[in-house]
């Protein structure tokens, strides 16, 4: 899976970038291939989201480099980056639909904001773009009159407004029903194909994504420690992945924080302390 830099839509080599003192990537290689639907998963706070901002130039990486359609984004001019991310699409967690607006405005927001096409046009394609989640019918309501799932779709469907060659995902099954969560699953994967597009997902949602890419990539610690197809994944014998994949409580990622044995922490100085504490105040 890990294609040449020059077949790849996405390319990163040696990443590393810190929150000042805080380092959160610490050698990321990674390759996207083309038309290709790829999963970045790890624990919380491993560098999963940060590596989204990274490819959409949000961010530029301290050390190594980021190549995007053979663009190295950190050697990118202000203008040249702006042009390469209106080729990107992008479905925040949540959705993040603009509460003021309609449906139909939520989706034609970036037609209007980005291209010089007559209204006539945009109103053909935001039905189309609409119609392709399943929603013609609810261009019309605020997002306020959506439930999770459809506010979901809806902001599936700006985020492929322009026809982008890469479509990133921020959890996107984050709080929907299993109905839902299957449906946009399976919208990610049918409008990933109809566009030719790639796309990259960050999720902790294993099992339904495990159903829909081509390639999963673990985070841990800020580095990659895992990869492979998802029938290499649910086969894996690497301890980490085995207890991300099985949601076990223990393994390498421990479920007791780091503290002394417990029979010391009750029988040891710190409980005779409170015990002579306690007689004190009385």
């Amino acid at each position: 899976m890990t294609s040449p830099t020059q077949q790849a839509l996405v390319s990163l080599r040696g990443v590393r970038f810190a929150y000042g003192e805080r380092e959160i990537l610490r050698g990321v290689d990674l390759d996207v291939p083309r038309g290709k639907v790829v999963a970045i998963m790890g624990g919380s706070g491993s560098g999963k989201t940060t590596l989204l901002r990274l490819i959409g130039g949000q961010l530029q990486a301290g050390q190594g480099s980021v190549v995007v359609d053979g663009q190295e984004l950190g050697g990118l001019g202000r203008e040249p980056l702006y042009a390469l991310r209106r080729r990107m699409g992008m479905l925040f967690q949540f959705g993040a639909l603009f509460t003021d607006m309609s449906v139909f405005d939520n989706v034609a927001f970036p037609m209007r904001e980005h291209t010089r096409l007559d209204e006539s046009l945009i109103r053909d394609l935001v039905l189309l773009k609409l119609d392709a989640v399943g929603l013609r019918g609810a261009h019309g309501l605020m997002p306020s009159e959506l439930s999770g799932g459809m506010a979901r779709r809806v902001a599936l469907a700006r985020s492929v407004a322009l026809d982008p060659m890469l479509i990133m995902y921020d959890e996107p099954f984050a709080g929907l029903d299993p109905i839902s969560l299957g449906i946009v699953g399976q919208l990610i994967r049918r409008l990933n194909d109809a566009l030719g597009a790639s796309s990259i997902m960050v999720t902790h949602d294993v099992s339904e994504s495990l159903e829909i890419v081509d390639y999963v990539f673990f985070v841990s610690d800020g580095r990659i420690v895992a990869q492979g197809t998802p029938d290499e994944i649910r086969a894996s014998k690497d301890p980490f992945v085995h207890q991300f994949v099985h949601a076990e409580a223990d393994g390498p990622v421990p479920f007791h924080y780091p503290a002394p044995p417990i029979m010391e922490a009750l029988l040891g100085e710190g409980a005779t302390g409170s015990r002579r504490d306690r007689r004190a105040v009385q």
